[in-house]
């Protein structure tokens, strides 16, 4: 399956931009260069988690058993252009099983473990996935028992899908009656032959769509994103260069192995330095941080509420060893430029600041082009611009501008907030059977509404500016009295409060205003929040008084979604409850 037109790969190609390689050449070169190399390790909280021991695969061992997989696949009757929905936590079994996809041409579309019937019901549509391979149980909940009712309701209508139940390397057991078994199959010399003889049948190009993830869906309807081989090595030398990852480093990954954040962040970068890939999730402090302590990462991410947090925890602090790390990525909500001042300072951790979307968005602000932790906190360089000179080339091959989202005009002043929108090798072709959404999603000149507010800043009367400064999501816009307020800008202050762990924004219905603001917090230990010290502190910080919170819910946790996002629609339920 191609979504990408004849022309547009062909000028990618002629600039250099994509080309032959694809994600499993990357692979292969690893495991052929450093086969005891350990390369992919479990959580060792995972016999909680799913039960079986925690792997510890080497390279030789991870492909051993990406080409067990790769025959399980064919024998299940999966081939290219078949879509596999795979709904797994971050299991070591996870890396080879995509691996032997992707050499197959069988196109993997993961899903969060946290989605339920709803979701799942409308992906297994939307695709016509030829099977689900799920796992029996996570944390309690049943993954299978739920796939198996799901299939049995679609199959009143015609619709087909096998169940498949990852039977893993550590826990070998019978599947659950109407679950087909999964797994590898017993490599002799006729597997080999049999895998050897369809990949040269069948041979997998680097233009080919290999993995279609979704949206968060919690606007409507999962919204798939289709992405070839290139779309993603394209988009992955953001993360690698910007993070400026090493040969051979460990590289630890709590994010769920479903969309951007990990497979464009740290499985790519893995494809790429052939170091060690330690997984975890969902998100455990304690075993976080032992992980850093015992497996030694040089590169890890984290999302800014834990760095937040972990950095105001005095006590935790002098109890964890975080010197192994050279650099954290972070990303999904606005820094805190005093944490990132604080990692520096306190352990010489270098706090990388990304921005990026399954669609294509790849920003990426560093201590090399945003050395003010101000600046890097909320800024990102205007890469793929005509006008600016850079003295190292950009990392990645994207092209950005800001609209103004209500004349359409193009903005090329500081200070007026518009939509970004961006085009170029990175960027994918469309959403998933969705031309009605794509017609609205892209311009008449092909450039793709990421529907993020950014404005330009850091004039520094040395020629045009040099970076975007985000302000918020265009949809997410709090408009209180006619006023427009960008919550993250919010969050941000929020954060800053001493008496706050962490909090956000959101708005809530007025019969007078149209909205209001409400601010949600979860307190420090110890610590009270009021409605009176909130609007204080956001007095003190200096902001308008139309953006100070008229309204505040205690909580012991704010709502996120897999990659740590915050659920703003939860938000407005709580205020307005």
């Amino acid at each position: 399956m191609r979504t990408t037109p004849a022309d547009k790969i062909r000028a990618y190609r002629d600039r250099g931009w994509w080309g032959d390689v694809r994600i499993h050449d990357m692979f292969d070169a690893n495991a052929r260069a450093h086969p005891q190399r350990p390369a992919v390790l479990d959580a060792p909280n995972r016999p909680e988690l799913v039960g079986g021991a925690a792997l510890r695969l080497d390279f030789a061992a991870t492909a051993a058993l990406a080409d067990a997989y790769a025959v399980a696949l064919l024998r299940h009757g999966l081939r290219a252009d078949d879509i596999l929905v795979t709904q797994l936590p971050n299991i070591a079994e996870y890396i080879p099983l995509y691996v032997a996809a992707l050499r197959l041409g069988v196109i993997v579309s993961p899903v969060p473990v946290q989605f339920r019937r709803h979701e799942l019901e409308q992906i297994v549509r939307l695709t016509g996935a030829k099977a689900l391979l799920t796992f029996d149980t996570l944390k309690g909940a049943d993954h299978i028992g739920a796939a198996l009712q799901l299939r049995a309701d679609l199959a009143a209508e015609g619709v087909r899908f096998g169940v498949l139940s990852l039977r893993s390397a550590s826990t070998l057991a019978t599947a659950p009656d109407g679950a087909i078994a999964f797994e590898a199959a017993v490599m002799d010399d006729a597997s080999r032959a049999e895998l050897a003889r369809h990949v040269a049948l069948h041979p997998v190009d680097a233009d080919d769509i290999a993995t279609i993830c979704w949206t968060s869906g919690t606007e409507g309807t999962p919204k798939g994103v289709p992405r070839s081989h290139n779309h993603w090595r394209a988009i992955s030398f953001a993360h690698l260069r910007g993070a400026g990852i090493r040969e051979g480093e460990g590289l630890l990954n709590p994010f769920p192995l479903v969309n951007m954040a990990a497979l464009g962040g740290c499985f790519m970068s893995w494809m790429h330095n052939a170091g060690t890939l330690i997984l975890h999730h969902p998100l455990d402090l304690p075993t976080y941080l032992r992980q850093i302590a015992v497996e030694r990462p040089a590169y890890a991410i984290a999302p800014p509420a834990v760095l937040n947090m972990l950095l105001k925890n005095e006590a935790l602090l002098a109890s964890v060893d975080l010197s192994s790390l050279r650099c954290i990525g972070s990303g999904s909500a606005p820094l805190d430029p005093e944490m990132i001042q604080g990692y520096h300072d306190r352990f010489g951790i270098e706090i990388c600041n990304n921005f990026g979307s399954n669609e294509g968005v790849s920003l990426l602000s560093n201590a090399d082009n945003a050395r003010d932790p101000v600046h890097r906190a909320r800024w990102f360089p205007r890469y793929g611009r005509d006008e600016i000179a850079w003295e190292t080339p950009p990392p990645v091959a994207l092209l950005t501008r800001v609209v103004d989202p209500d004349s359409g005009g193009e903005i090329l002043a500081p200070g007026h907030p518009g939509e970004l929108q961006i085009t170029g090798p990175t960027v994918f072709d469309g959403y998933f059977k969705a031309p009605h959404i794509n017609a609205a999603a892209f311009t008449a000149d092909g450039w793709f509404r990421t529907g993020d507010l950014f404005e330009i800043c850091g004039d520094d009367g040395d020629g045009p500016p040099r970076f975007y400064r985000f302000v918020g999501r265009l949809k997410q816009i709090i408009i209180r009295g006619g006023m427009k307020v960008a919550p993250e800008e919010l969050d941000n202050v929020l954060s800053q409060m001493p008496t706050v762990l962490e909090g956000a924004v959101c708005g809530y219905r007025d019969a007078i205003m149209g909205e209001r603001i409400c601010a949600v917090v979860v307190p420090r230990p110890g610590a009270e929040v009021s409605l009176e010290s909130v609007a204080a502190h956001f007095a003190a910080a200096g902001l308008a008084v139309f953006k100070s919170p008229e309204r505040l819910r205690i909580v012991a946790q704010l709502p996120r979604n897999s990659v740590g996002k915050v659920l703003r629609g939860e938000l407005t339920k709580l205020a307005e409850a």
